[in-house]
């Protein structure tokens, strides 16, 4: 198992998607703001990765919403 959200919780990549098209954002905007790499964002996004708790953490607060929210449960 990977570290990072729990077992049988994985990022919700639609949703994410969604939500950076609302706010205009680009994955180099979205590492911006949530201070993360854009490796970092870019494995989440299309690697399939997991992000671990304070990733999960950084991308909702930059996105505005839970960290649940982001979690496909």
């Amino acid at each position: 198992m990977q570290k990072g959200c729990k077992r049988g919780e994985n990022m919700n990549r639609k949703k994410l998607f969604a939500l950076m098209a609302d706010k205009g954002l680009t994955q180099a905007d979205l590492a911006d703001k949530a201070g993360l790499s854009r490796t970092a964002i870019y494995g989440v996004m299309t690697k399939g990765r997991k992000p671990t708790p304070p990733t999960l953490g950084k991308i909702a607060k930059a996105l505005g919403v839970k960290p649940s929210e982001l979690l496909d449960m």
